[in-house]
This record gives structure tokens, sequence and C-alpha cells, in this order.
């Protein structure tokens, strides 16, 4: 194999395929990236197995071929390269050569037939949606998955469709967040549970334009996304997703709105009196034209007060200002409105066209 690519160009399709590459591994060619051509183009790809990312990228084909290179060595040494035309080249013994202007080294590869190929997939009906908006309701969910590998499902993202509707739901015991948006299409009813891995990395990949879709296919196993000249591959988590609709559905007695930007910039005032080793919750006490917001540490204490909107009832109520925070700051509305009851149930923030559902557990605020 004889190839010339843009030396960015090449580092960019790197820095793409490499979260797939595989960290603990006993098969050391999945701790390698696949270099191949495809026709004029040149193609790298990843795979450990479970997810697996594949980039085309321009160049010049001089000798067609394949070769599986070391992904961490490949990367050091291609992001300290010059920014010039990068030629590499392979012998019948896998010896790799790179030239860069006047650098020159020797990589030894692997056979590229031995690399794992992802399965092939059906993609005559693609659910497609917009590259912008499946970045942001990633963006406004993913934080809201669990780290715990004994609660498996809870650390993927439950993708719904329906008709021309998309639902993305994330929780981790804590809290619940949801995003429907409508598609341009109508589409026969799908689910599937995607690890959040995957879904971090697309929301990575993703170019985020409005003018460029995003396929997406299905099958028992596997959900592949096609995005320009990228294709993520991954299997599902099997299992049922959690009953979330009779969670989000309760009725709330006291409703208030208040501006969102003031509302973050309070909590996060309070947020320096938390040290990372204290769980000291923010409290919010919701009267009739005002929140007052505070809180009470070893390092200090807070009180403030910001305008609201109520109906309902007086209510007193803490919550955790971290995960009230990573909410509020993926919300775009203006202004924002909480649904509670009591200092125990559940908040709720949501659009007044449910695009978007919040659930928040409160802190136990005992004689805070």
């Amino acid at each position: 194999m004889e190839i010339i690519c843009n030396q960015q160009l090449l580092l960019g399709a790197i820095n793409t395929v490499l979260k797939a590459v595989s960290s603990k591994t006993s098969y050391p060619i999945l701790e390698c990236i696949l270099i191949e051509t495809d026709n004029d183009d040149i193609r790298l790809t990843a795979n450990d197995n479970d997810f697996c990312i594949e980039t085309v990228i321009e160049g010049t084909v001089n000798r067609a071929g394949k070769i599986a290179l070391n992904a961490r060595m490949l990367s050091d040494l291609v992001r300290k390269l010059p920014a010039d035309d990068v030629i590499i080249t392979t012998d019948e013994r896998f010896q790799t050569t790179i030239v860069c202007g006047k650098a020159k080294f020797t990589l030894h590869g692997d056979p590229g037939d031995e690399f794992p190929k992802p399965l092939p997939y059906d993609n005559e009906n693609p659910v497609v949606i917009s590259q912008f908006t499946l970045k942001e309701i990633i963006r406004q969910t993913i934080f809201s998955i669990s780290d715990n590998e004994s609660q498996r499902i809870m650390t993927g993202e439950y993708l719904e469709i329906n008709g021309n509707h998309l639902r993305l739901t994330a929780l981790d015991g804590y809290r619940i967040s949801i995003r429907n948006v409508e598609l341009r299409g109508n589409y026969e009813p799908k689910n599937a549970i995607v690890p959040g891995k995957v879904m971090n990395e697309i929301g990575k990949i993703l170019g985020g334009d409005m003018d460029k879709d995003v396929k997406i296919c299905f099958d028992e196993r596997n959900i592949i996304l096609e995005m320009d000249k990228t294709t993520v591959h991954s299997r599902l988590i099997d299992g049922r997703y959690y009953a979330v609709d009779t969670m989000i559905n309760a009725a709330c007695e006291t409703k208030v709105t208040v501006n969102k930007r003031e509302l973050i910039d309070c909590i996060d005032r309070a947020s320096l009196f938390v040290k990372e080793s204290e769980k000291k919750p923010v409290i919010l006490e919701i009267l009739d034209s005002y929140i007052m917001i505070s809180i009470n540490t070893q390092i200090g204490s807070m009180n403030e007060e910001i305008l609201s909107e109520r109906d309902g009832h007086d209510l007193k109520i803490g919550f955790t200002p971290k995960f009230l925070l990573d909410i509020l700051r993926v919300i775009d509305d203006e202004n924002v409105t909480l649904y509670m009851n009591n200092s125990k149930n559940p908040c709720f923030l949501r659009a007044s066209d449910d695009s978007y559902i919040y659930m928040l557990l409160p802190v136990n605020i005992g004689s805070h």
C-alpha cells in the first residue's frame, strides 16, 4: 500500500476513531487502527468488538492495500508531524514507512485482514435526523446516565422512535432527563438502549449542522449511525428499560417560574460553600413572589432572594447543587418552571410542550 494524505486530515481521522480502540484486551490487533484504501479514498477504522468507528478522508492512493498500526503510537507520531503531506508505504512484511517533510519513520504493522470488520447491516430504511438536533438532545440528557456498571441499564440512553417522534431518556437513580423531538418522516416503532460511552462519542463527532443529517439504523443487537464520512457501529445494552412514564406523570401542587440565568448564578454562588467531600444541599424556599436560596456549610453560609412567580403553597426543598445546575445549564429557555409537591417528592422541570422533561429527587434538609 502507498497513500499520500494531509497531516491535519489524517490526525483528525485518527482522533475520530481513537475512542473505539480497546484499552483492555488480550488481542493486540484491537489496540490498532486499520488504514485501508477505499477506491480513491482512505478509510480508518477502530473496533473493540462492541464499538466501532470508521471514517474516510481524501488522499492519493498510489497502491491499494491495508495495514493495522498500533493506535497510540500512530496517534502520537502523526500529532508531532509538521503540517505537510504524509506518505505511508507498506511492504509485504507489513513494515510501514511514514514520511513527512524530512522526517522518516518505520513502524511494524499487522496484517489488515486480521482486523475485525463490523458486521454488514441493512440501511434501506434509516431514521433520519439533523446533526444539530441529535447533538443537542445528547448534550441535554447525557449527564444523567449512571457510571455504575452493576446497574448496566442505567449506563445507557434509551432511544425510542414512534411515528414522527423521537424520545431520548437517561436516568441515574437521582434524576431523569428526557428530550422529545419531532422527525421529518414517519417510522415504525423502534427502541434501543445505547451505551452512554457511545452516545457521548457520537455527540463529539457530530458537526452540529442543521443542513446535514444523521442516518440511524437498528437491528435487535446493534445500532449504526452514518454521518458525513463517519460511521459508528455499537452493540446495544440488553434488557428492559425502566417504566419512566409512571415516574413523570405525578400531579404537582406548587408551580414556580423563575429566570433561568438568575437561578443558575445564584446556585453557582451557593456552590462555592460546598467542599467536594461534603454533601450539603442548597435550599430553595418557595414564597409568594420570590425564592429564598440558602446554604450553610463549614466554610460559611449564604442567603439570596430572586424574584419568581408562584402558583400553589409555600414550600421548602433541598437539592444537590451540581445536579440542579446540570439540568438548568442545558435548558435553552429564558425562564424555567419547577413543579413540586413537598420537600420529599421529586421536582420536575418541564417545557409547556413537553419537549424536555427533567426529574430531580430532593435531598433531606432535616434541620438545615
